[in-house]
């Protein structure tokens, strides 16, 4: 396995920006393949990518210093993708920067160019804790196509229960603004057609700050029929529980173990 930490330009956020990726081991060389070329071709070429969303106050850093997210993933058909967008909620800001549009349409342009990975929907999941679980969740929402699983850990899902301090209204404008632009998981919740839904899957710890948002979304979430699994077990807003559950977010998604 490889640990990369990235530096770079981003156009959307203009600005530079950095990013931690692991990669899995290479596989063994294969057999000269017998298949014609055409069908070759048609198959898919690259590892799957797990973009992993760090919460409020972190950075691309938190996963790694935090958690033993490397060794986790080790054995897996997987690299995992660790941006940072500060304190940006993972939205398109009314005054600040680009977040949403940067990690769900820039970043995986840029990592595949970088990196043999796959751009497949069936092969692109999102996970995050707090803050970042609701940016996985809004990734499942609002660009159904574009990923097969998300994950939230202890997810801050329910932006507009939220006082309007001047940093909330910094990124979400109003409550009227965040719903008519996509970043009210509530309402994206109700007008999403199970059908178009990727699988989701929810934890947080009863005693969680974040717990009674958590239970809006999960009623939100089957009253509209969407594939959510939830569960709740003991546990506060801390590392010692996402360092336990991001290990069922591996053996959740549909991976492959390397030979």
């Amino acid at each position: 396995m490889a640990l990369l930490q990235c530096s770079f330009q981003s156009r959307v956020l203009g600005m530079a920006t950095k990013a931690t990726v692991i990669l899995p081991e290479p596989a063994p060389k294969p057999a000269p393949d017998p298949t014609p070329a055409p069908a070759r071709q048609r198959r898919r070429v690259g590892t799957p990518v797990l973009y992993l969303l760090h919460g409020m106050g972190d950075d691309e850093t938190a996963w790694t210093r935090r958690t033993a997210i490397e060794r986790y993933v080790e054995g897996y058909d997987l690299a995992v993708v660790m941006p940072t967008v500060h304190r940006g909620y993972y939205t398109d800001q009314t005054a600040g920067h680009d977040y949403w549009t940067y990690v769900t349409e820039e970043l995986p342009a840029l990592v595949a160019s970088w990196f043999t990975l796959s751009s497949a929907p069936a092969d692109t999941f999102a996970a995050g804790l707090s803050m970042g679980g609701y940016g996985a969740f809004k990734w499942a929402l609002r660009k159904p196509g574009s990923i097969a699983a998300a994950a939230s850990l202890s997810g801050g899902l329910d932006v507009t229960a939220r006082p309007e301090t001047p940093e909330w209204r910094a990124t979400f404008g109003s409550r009227g603004r965040a719903r008519d632009h996509g970043d009210d998981l509530m309402h994206l919740a109700r007008s999403r057609a199970d059908a178009a839904c990727p699988k989701l899957l929810q934890w947080c710890g009863s005693d969680d700050e974040n717990l009674e948002e958590n239970r809006r979304f999960r009623d939100v979430a089957a009253a509209a029929g969407l594939p959510l699994e939830y569960s709740e077990s003991p546990g506060g807003h801390d590392w010692h529980h996402w360092d336990q559950q991001i290990r069922r977010v591996l053996e959740w998604l549909p991976l492959r173990r390397l030979p």
